[in-house]
């Protein structure tokens, strides 16, 4: 079934390419379904290269889905046109009064800050704060979901002695858990960050449990015990070529980066990289929307 976007939006001719279903708006409203309603707050840099992976993955599902996204106003976006934003995004003032099925908070280039130093931070509080009541189930990437750990469970993060970068192996910690259905024994995910949170700060907090674990990266997912709230460290919504683009991009500014993990066969910088990671996406994000939005979401959204 479809993804419904805005016709004009940039990611529904790359998707349409890939033989995704999307549906416009006008044949849309002739449908007598309730769709799901799921939120993007994305704050990633490369904004338009999110909207389509996360967009793709909310494509894999038998659901139709109405996508709105939504930006911070006290940041301005230096990748992407004013008129982008100003035409596909909203601001808070202009959705906090609605209902959501779901949401996705994207990570973000801040690591090297304290959370109180990011300068949307205060903002951020206050989406996180009404996605409580006003969301049913929020799904955190990367800093996004260090940032939900420590907002919601004051769950600090830690420094890496140096940047966790390329595609690790993961194992499940709970394999009846249902956003782990049909995931292999070992599964892989890339990463790229310079931080962390660590399994014996989560393991104090009660409401917490660790579903998804890599020896070599750390946590991976975490879940709240009503699975409300989910916590992803990696990037599993990644394209083939993110983390290439990531790594010749700090080699040009002359950055001492490591060739990522496991990413460029025989670790040649000049081949095609290996995608190892498609399934394990399409997965987590069916098993999200399925299990934790679609079947437990009221169908009357203000019963939130």
């Amino acid at each position: 079934m479809p993804i419904r976007i805005d016709d004009e939006l940039p990611a529904k001719q790359n998707l349409e390419i890939e033989n995704i279903f999307v549906m416009s708006n006008n044949r849309a409203d002739t449908q007598d379904i309730r769709p799901l309603k799921i939120i993007i707050l994305n704050l990633m840099p490369t904004k338009l290269d999110t909207e389509t992976q996360l967009l793709r993955l909310l494509s894999n599902s038998p659901l139709q889905i109405d996508v709105d996204f939504l930006q911070v106003k006290t940041h301005e976006s230096k990748n992407v046109s004013k008129s982008h934003m100003d035409k596909f995004y909203y601001v808070f003032d202009d959705i906090k009064e609605n209902k959501y099925d779901g949401m996705i908070i994207t990570g973000a280039p801040v690591e090297h800050l304290e959370f109180e130093e990011v300068d949307y931070w205060d903002e951020l509080c206050d989406i996180m704060e009404w996605s409580k009541t006003n969301v049913y189930s929020t799904f955190h990437i990367c800093w996004g979901a260090q940032a939900g750990l420590y907002y919601h469970y004051g769950i600090q993060k830690k420094r890496l002695d140096k940047k966790l970068f390329g595609v690790f192996p993961h194992k499940c910690l709970d394999v009846t858990h249902p956003l782990m259905r049909g995931l292999d024994d070992e599964y892989f995910v890339p990463h790229s960050r310079y931080t962390t949170v660590s399994m014996h700060d989560i393991a104090q907090v009660r409401d917490l449990q660790v579903i998804s674990y890599s020896d070599m990266a750390g946590v991976h997912i975490i879940s709240d015990m009503v699975c409300r709230q989910f916590f992803i460290t990696g990037h599993s919504e990644y394209d083939r070529d993110t983390l290439a683009k990531e790594y010749f991009r700090d080699k040009a500014k002359g950055i001492d980066i490591d060739i990522p993990y496991n990413y460029f066969p025989n670790d040649d910088e000049r081949l095609v990289p290996i995608m190892s990671w498609k399934s394990t996406a399409s997965l987590i994000f069916s098993n999200w929307l399925n299990y934790f939005v679609y079947q437990k979401t009221p169908y009357d959204l203000t019963d939130l």
